[in-house]
């Protein structure tokens, strides 16, 4: 494949590609490129939002390059400030470490994890023994003035909310992890884009090469609003299961399926034109397909499928989680409230959250919406709890 090619590749559903003539340089050179991605493990849980840079990896492996997944263990005691409106709570060293255990398990879904393609380092190797001289050699290589220039503390100080100083370190701590590994390529979302041109700065100042930046998209999560998060429950996990994940991709907004298409398959885009020209269903239906197949190749996609319209008619399915209440969440009357109900099903977090989805009408029980947040129901031989039209789990007495 020749390097206009792998370029072709590579600018497939990038936003940033800093510069193009430099990577073009980088891949000519025929050498195998380090391409960096660092990732601090404040959640252990990743979704389809952490797969599109995941995928990017992936595609300079298949291109023989070798990439680096940098777990951020020191950073994350720091707390990335990127698009934060107040300075982030710090983790433990054993937080982030314990965290990184999942998140490279996930990650092997998606990437190579063979030594000739893939290279796992820690930040703390090289920052947790730096001497305060060494950081003071680092800061004097960079300006106050360059480093307020980020939006985010643009904003923060106009609204005259605080900045603590040590955020002011973090995007020359994450610029030093270039200089250590001697990156040739780094990868990000659009938020880290400020981080990563910090980072062709501090190697040059180091007599280094200046890294490529290549940012990918922030994934819109179901909701078509806020980019995919975990606490929005608008994700699609990588672990879930793939029936969930099937039914979750068929409700992806109309408006987002060519971003899903080419930002988590190969579909060529004259493919996904003629998709997206047909019926939304049809489209929906090889977006499910394609992702649940590539993340679960062993999965029963027709089985997936036949769950998910089964479900869209009403029918509740008979492969339901089943969950026991204790003695105590059931009074003399032997009823339950239905808010007990849509915690132990693990249908919502808290009372609370459980209150409001009551109030927004978003759950059922034995297939009747329920409306009242102090209802209570008999248990007797056991509910079906539903959230929306495709999350149940049946909840047994003690």
């Amino acid at each position: 494949m020749n390097v206009e090619e792998q370029l072709s590749i590579l600018r497939r559903g990038a936003v940033d590609l800093i510069s193009e003539d430099d990577l073009r340089e980088k891949l000519t050179s025929g050498r195998q490129l380090r391409v960096k991605l660092g990732a601090d493990p404040t959640r252990p849980d990743l979704h389809l939002g952490h797969a599109v840079v995941l995928r990017k990896m992936r595609q300079f492996q298949d291109l023989g390059h070798k990439v680096i997944m940098l777990i951020g263990d020191f950073t994350a005691m720091i707390g990335d400030p990127s698009g934060k409106s107040r300075t982030r709570p710090p983790l433990s060293l054993e937080q982030t470490r314990e965290n990184a255990r999942s998140y490279l398990e996930q990650c092997g879904l998606v990437l190579d994890m063979s030594p000739e393609r893939l290279e796992i380092r820690y930040n703390g190797e090289w920052l947790e023994g730096m001497g305060f001289e060494a950081v003071v050699k680092l800061a004097a290589k960079y300006t106050v003035a360059r480093i307020l220039e980020r939006d985010d503390f643009t904003k923060r100080l106009r609204a005259g909310t605080p900045i603590s100083l040590h955020e002011l370190l973090y995007p020359l701590a994450q610029a030093y992890d270039s200089v250590a590994l001697e990156a040739d390529v780094e990868l990000g979302g659009t938020d880290q884009l400020f981080n990563l041109l910090v980072g062709r700065d501090i190697q040059r100042e180091y007599g280094q090469s200046a890294q490529v930046v290549l940012t990918t998209p922030l994934l819109v999560g179901l909701d078509g609003v806020e980019k995919m998060s975990k606490s929005l429950d608008n994700y699609i996990g990588l672990t879930d299961a793939p029936e969930a994940m099937f039914a979750k991709l068929m409700k992806v907004p109309d408006t987002l399926l060519r971003n899903y298409f080419t930002l988590l398959t190969d579909l060529p885009e004259a493919r996904i034109d003629e998709l997206l020209a047909g019926h939304p269903v049809a489209a929906h239906r090889e977006l499910a397909r394609l992702v649940t197949g590539w993340l679960h190749p062993d999965a029963d996609l027709d089985a997936a499928e036949a769950r998910y319209r089964s479900v869209a008619r009403g029918v509740i399915p008979t492969d339901i989680p089943e969950v026991r209440l204790t003695s105590g969440d059931v009074n003399a009357e032997g009823r339950v409230t239905v808010v007990r109900l849509a915690v132990a099903a693990g249908l919502a977090a808290s009372n609370g959250e459980a209150r409001r989805l009551i109030q927004n009408r978003g759950l059922r029980v034995d297939g009747e919406t329920v409306e009242d947040p102090q209802a209570s129901v008999e248990l007797g031989e056991g509910r079906v709890v539903q959230k929306g039209k495709d999350r149940f789990a049946r909840v047994l007495p003690a």
